[in-house]
């Protein structure tokens, strides 16, 4: 009926055809998997910086009060001690920590300027960035007994010296 090499050509393709849809069969499911896996994963690190982000705006509202909270009691203890200034001490005293305390805050505020990204300078001097800041002539830079005793006029090309 069936020669041999017809079966055995039909049972190699078979096999063949087997492999490769397996082969497909278990790339589609692991594609799945690891998009499923992957979304899990994002969702879990978006959970996360959600936290941190709630955490770090409860620290800094924490810290908000609790600054609020020292500004508030050094206010206290300061108006503490100029209510027992003024109490205990003489009269003369009192008048010159009230007299003091009066010229302190009607001081003019001094306006507060940025730092600078630069370096002051003198009009008409060279700024520290300028590209010669700092240099000066050759002989004040190196003297005639630490200059080189060998120029490029002493060297043939092929790297011999000339010498006297």
């Amino acid at each position: 009926m069936f020669s041999f090499s017809a079966l055995f050509v039909t049972g190699l393709f078979s096999l063949l055809a087997g492999v490769v849809l397996g082969a497909i069969g278990i790339g589609y499911a692991r594609g799945k998997y690891l998009g499923r896996d992957l979304e899990q994963r994002l969702h879990q690190t978006e959970t996360e910086l959600q936290t941190y982000q709630r955490d770090v705006a409860e620290h800094f509202a924490h810290t908000s009060q609790l600054v609020n909270n020292l500004t508030q009691a050094y206010r206290d203890v300061h108006e503490h001690l100029a209510n027992g200034a003024l109490r205990l001490a003489t009269p003369a005293i009192s008048k010159q920590i009230l007299d003091a305390a009066n010229s302190e805050a009607n001081l003019p505020e001094q306006p507060v300027q940025p730092p600078r990204d630069w370096a002051p300078r003198a009009p008409g001097s060279k700024g520290a960035l300028s590209d010669d800041y700092g240099l000066k002539d050759d002989d004040a830079i190196a003297p005639s007994h630490f200059r080189p005793t060998e120029s490029a006029d002493d060297f043939d090309f092929d790297g011999k010296a000339r010498r006297y």
